[in-house]
């Protein structure tokens, strides 16, 4: 799972206004990142000029998926594009995060100084490369998951040493019965003898 890049917007006028960028492509040859980027910014922008506040949408686009979210109430949205394998939930509630984040440091008063650089939401954004890291739910369902496999293993370690375990009684009741024989047989040989 990768996120390649999360941007916000200003929406307050007709063409969205860039107010934070951050991007990753160091998974692309040295002579692709620049081209990569270039798009990246351009889907961003065009992503964020269509999504109506209140709005999410997800775009799939080959192996990637772009995602965003609009705001009603502060008019301010956020992108993000990331492999198909990355959560669509986890992605919608990291964006809605990052904008409270950014609304709390930077007030839509200061917003003319855009586009910013916050070294927090860059930590925010590197620690979502790993899903589990910024979302707690699956962070628990993926613990959960591992459990059912630990869980799994030692049912079948059990079900191996009950079927043992089987066969250890099934001879043990074979020896039980050829005990009690030899008791018997022993009883009535010394029935005879008296033993002073």
């Amino acid at each position: 799972m990768k996120v390649l890049a999360l941007s916000l917007w200003n929406k307050e006028s007709e063409k969205a206004v860039n107010l934070l960028s951050i991007q990753d492509v160091t998974s692309f040859s040295y002579f692709q990142r620049s081209t990569v980027t270039e798009f990246l910014t351009f889907t961003s922008q065009f992503m964020a000029d269509r999504t109506a506040p209140g709005e999410r949408k997800s775009v799939k686009e080959k192996e990637y998926i772009c995602h965003s979210v609009t705001t009603t109430t502060h008019k301010i949205g956020g992108v993000m594009i990331c492999d198909e394998e990355y959560p669509q939930r986890v992605a919608f509630t990291f964006m809605l995060k990052v904008i409270e984040d950014f609304l709390v440091k930077h007030p839509k008063g200061s917003w003319s100084g855009a586009p910013f650089t916050d070294a927090d939401i860059r930590k925010q954004f590197d620690a979502a490369q790993d899903p589990t890291q910024i979302d707690h739910l699956m962070k628990i369902n993926t613990d959960l998951e591992e459990t059912k496999v630990i869980l799994y293993d030692t049912i079948e370690k059990v079900l191996e040493r009950g079927e043992k375990l089987e066969d250890i009684v099934a001879r043990s009741e074979n020896l039980s019965a050829t005990s009690k024989q030899f008791y018997k047989t022993a009883k009535s040989t010394n029935s005879c003898c008296v033993i002073l």
